[in-house]
């Protein structure tokens, strides 16, 4: 097997592990003893854990979610690309075909949040691990995710609406800095996953039903 391939591969399985870890659950287990699962959309992610458990679990719950996925995209490049191409970082950059090998390891850090295989295959929506890996990918393509995001969210207070459109926008972002095709199908891929993931946001967006954002007060001052 060819060496890009097979560290490729060995990477992306990692990515998977590594950012299947659930850390809004532990977090919100840890600091506000409440199971995540049990209570509001019933998800790991940073919103749900600011509904049911406050600002300080839900910015451990940020910080850890982007965390992992931005690091793990990190090792991911140098490890790859001193393994199976002499550590010639450059040659893994994002307007090469062989840096479709980091954007497999990017669909595997989102597939790792969504369907984390700690947690029976169901895990967060994949935003906070996509942008902190999207950074990794090519950081331009961060900031532009975290524009979109947030010039959608502040006004509307619709953590769904600014998901949802900020992931749509991943393959677009990929063709406008010059990723070879090559390279956008797993971003593709990761796109589709996390929208799929917000279907029932999606839902209630179209029919004006989408709860608007809040953080749980009392447990914040009770901290």
């Amino acid at each position: 097997m060819d060496p890009l391939v097979l560290w490729t591969l060995v990477f992306t399985l990692g990515a998977y592990f590594v950012c299947g870890i659930p850390f809004g659950l532990v977090i919100a287990l840890a600091m506000g003893h409440i199971d995540v699962r049990e209570v509001g959309s019933g998800n790991i992610g940073t919103t749900n854990v600011a509904r049911s458990v406050g600002k300080r679990a839900a910015a451990a719950t940020l910080l850890l979610d982007l965390g992992k996925g931005l690091v793990w995209m990190l090792v991911s490049r140098f490890a790859i690309a001193s393994l199976a191409l002499g550590g010639d970082v450059a040659a893994l950059d994002h307007t090469t075909v062989f840096g479709a090998s980091l954007s497999c390891v990017f669909l595997g850090c989102i597939m790792g949040h969504v369907f984390t295989p700690y947690l029976r295959f169901h895990g967060g929506k994949g935003i906070a691990v996509g942008f902190g890996a999207a950074l990794g990918l090519y950081w331009p393509i961060g900031v532009g995710l975290l524009a979109l995001f947030l010039l959608l969210v502040i006004p509307t207070r619709l953590v769904s609406l600014g998901s949802v459109v900020a992931a749509a926008s991943l393959p677009v972002w990929c063709v406008i800095f010059g990723f070879p095709a090559v390279s956008v199908v797993p971003v593709v891929v990761a796109a589709i996953v996390v929208i799929w993931s917000h279907r029932e946001n999606v839902r209630r967006l179209t029919h004006g039903e989408e709860r608007r954002f809040a953080f749980h007060k009392s447990q914040d001052k009770e901290s």
